[in-house]
């Protein structure tokens, strides 16, 4: 999606939290157990634009626990959203969410140790979007690693997580 000139939008709502929903991501083979750093909820509208940015923080403690010296392990990170008020709950899976930014990665080893997670994205809601219904925006993490060991995780250093999310909207008739 290209948004090249909204001239007639205004800042309608700003919502920032910086309220870390966990503490660790726990570190597997796959890239697939992902899990939510940051959630804000946003009151939209179709044709709204939310502008996303989203900071976090990770440390790469893996071994420690064991006494040994640790790996490097890949993290995998980007923003996500879905309907909140979709009535799904608890029910809700995967196809109900919605990628909205770019994939990001990189590997922290013990060296590096810290490694800082920052992304930003605009999203267009779609013209079917339900009217009145809010759209929950989500950072989600996974580590990985080939030399993973069960029960080895990855601290998220939650003094460093933030996110804001500006709504743009289009002016009221």
């Amino acid at each position: 999606m290209t948004i090249t000139n909204a001239p007639s939008m205004t800042l309608a709502a700003l919502h920032t939290t910086d309220e870390c929903a966990t503490a660790t991501l726990p570190v597997d083979l796959s890239a697939e157990t992902w899990r939510t750093v940051l959630r804000v909820i946003v009151p939209a509208n179709p044709g709204d634009v939310l502008d996303v940015e989203a900071r976090a923080r990770v440390t790469n403690d893996t071994g420690r626990n064991r006494g040994q010296p640790g790996y490097t392990c890949g993290i995998g990170y980007h923003l996500w959203a879905y309907d909140v008020d979709d009535g799904k709950g608890a029910a809700r899976t995967e196809a109900d969410w919605r990628r909205i930014s770019t994939l990001n990665g990189d590997n922290v080893s013990r060296d590096r140790h810290h490694m800082p997670l920052h992304t930003s994205t605009v999203y267009r809601l779609p013209d079917d979007w339900p009217a009145g219904h809010r759209i929950v925006v989500v950072l989600r993490v996974d580590a990985h690693s080939t030399a993973w060991v069960s029960g080895d995780t990855i601290t998220v250093d939650g003094e460093y997580a933030h996110m804001t999310v500006r709504r743009w909207a289009a002016p009221a008739a």
